[in-house]
């Protein structure tokens, strides 16, 4: 599976923004998919997950409420919709695919994108 982000840029805090990550491969359903991000100095955090299915999804307390994944299997996409963006939401955003939430959760993954740079002014 090859992950390509895009969507990435600038913009002021309180703004919005929505990442796209398309998916090559034939398997793109059979992966939970998470979005990471990585600010300069900081560990890697994982901001949002999402089931094979879509039925589950998991966000990061600094995200609840202002993000939102989604996927769509018949395109081989997942999106990150955020909203209220925030300074601290400053960071290269990664697209990961792994066997489950859970394990995206531990920060495993099987596939990761190149990322996409998101700034927030202040």
């Amino acid at each position: 599976v090859q992950l390509v982000e895009s969507g990435g840029g600038l913009v002021q805090a309180g703004g919005s923004l929505r990442l796209a990550c398309a998916a090559s491969g034939r398997t793109f359903s059979s992966y939970a998919m998470g979005w990471f991000r990585q600010a300069p100095g900081k560990q890697r955090e994982l901001v949002a997950a999402i089931s094979t299915s879509g039925s589950s999804r998991y966000y990061a307390e600094s995200v609840k409420g202002r993000f939102t994944i989604s996927r769509d299997n018949a395109e081989n996409t997942v999106d990150l919709q955020m909203i209220s963006l925030k300074p601290e939401d400053t960071a290269v955003y990664y697209c990961a695919a792994g066997p489950t939430t859970v394990t995206l959760r531990r920060g495993l993954f099987d596939y990761w994108g190149q990322g996409t740079q998101v700034t927030v002014s202040s």
